[in-house]
């Protein structure tokens, strides 16, 4: 099995999208998040200091009268990266073309799409840093001179012929943004990391979305979905479906907090996010490993998962909620891991008693 297989219950790290809480989007939320995206600026939630700061360059490019500056835009999947590309086309009152890195494997490709731009266009260019290397350094002179040299024949006799562009704003998104060469980094003119959501933004992009999909929600029912969320609002908005089927099934229609806490207890997403696999991943290392250290392919084996899919799946929420810790000796499971598995740690022998040794022996 390769890192891009699908695991079998839809746990690899390609299948992440299948997960209830997580933050890859598939072909449901796609066609959902069309409709439920914010148009412009004012009413994009969340992301205050991003907002600000991207107005400013809009701003100013629409008072020039030119193009705003090329866009890079990093943070975690489901923040908000596409939707903000979506405005900076709509603010600018200009075209978007609509792109990928791995679409893009040779120059040709790039030359394609560039040749075919308008002027003012946007080109949002999604997972910038899985681009070819070929195609990347044509992006260079594309983003600082409107310029590409399309190579025509082969060998000895192959000739560049310059090709002018019209100027285009470039709007690239990466969930990696070390991976990205530090020359590719230099040629955006404004750079912005998107970071989770709190919990009461969360809560906004929730009462947004109940109203769009006209279901009824109260404030304590947004609340306990946005607790569950994991600082994403795809996540928030993927839960807020989920319960309103439960609603509309069984109760009568109102997303209550009780209602809220029933729906994703079927789904198994517990009151701070986790799922199963997060939960088999705590389990065993609290009730088989006594909370660590552990090393990786052990504690895999133990939850019936794949390396990978422990590592890039489960591990980074679990890190980033302070629940699991990684270390050069494995991992280890935090105080606030036993305390939300609703374990108690074992007693640790004291330090210098019966059976320990000091530094140079008993």
């Amino acid at each position: 099995m390769t890192r891009d297989d699908h695991h079998a219950d839809g746990y690899g790290p390609a299948g992440s999208a299948e997960r209830l809480v997580g933050a890859s989007a598939d072909s449901e939320d796609t066609a959902i998040e069309a409709a439920l995206r914010p148009k412009d600026l004012a009413e994009f939630i969340g992301q205050g200091k991003v907002r600000e700061q991207l107005d400013l360059v809009l701003r100013a490019a629409r008072a020039r009268g030119g193009t705003a500056d090329h866009v890079l835009l990093s943070g975690a999947p489901g923040l908000g990266k596409t939707t903000l590309s979506m405005i900076i086309a709509a603010e600018m009152g200009a075209p978007i073309r609509i792109t990928s890195g791995p679409a893009i494997q040779h120059a040709g490709d790039l030359a394609a799409i560039l040749s075919s731009l308008t002027e003012g266009e946007v080109l949002f260019l999604d997972e910038i840093h899985r681009m070819s290397r070929p195609a990347e350094e044509m992006l260079y002179m594309a983003m600082e001179d409107f310029r590409v040299d399309v190579i025509v024949g082969k060998g000895p006799g192959a000739t560049a012929i310059p090709l002018e562009l019209p100027p285009f704003t470039l709007v690239g998104a990466t969930t990696r943004a070390g991976l990205l060469p530090p020359p590719l980094r230099d040629r955006f003119g404004f750079t912005a990391h998107m970071e989770f959501y709190e919990p009461h933004e969360l809560e906004q992009v929730v009462h947004r979305s109940a109203r769009l999909l006209d279901v009824e929600i109260d404030a304590e029912g947004a609340a306990e979905i946005a607790g569950r969320s994991r600082g994403t609002p795809r996540i928030a908005n993927r839960l807020l479906r989920r319960v309103r089927d439960y609603a509309q099934v069984r109760a009568d229609g109102v997303i209550t907090r009780e209602v809220a806490a029933q729906a994703l207890a079927v789904y198994e997403v517990d009151d701070r996010g986790l799922d199963r696999l997060d939960r088999a991943v705590l389990d065993a290392l609290l009730r088989l490993f006594g909370g660590g250290p552990v090393g990786l392919s052990t504690l895999a084996v133990a939850v019936g998962e794949e390396r990978e899919t422990v590592e890039e799946v489960a591990e980074p929420f679990l890190v980033r909620e302070g629940l699991l810790a990684r270390t050069p000796r494995g991992r280890i499971a935090t105080p606030a891991a036993w305390k939300h598995m609703g374990l108690t740690p074992p007693q640790q022998p004291a330090s210098g008693g019966p059976g320990q040794q000091g530094l140079f022996g008993t």
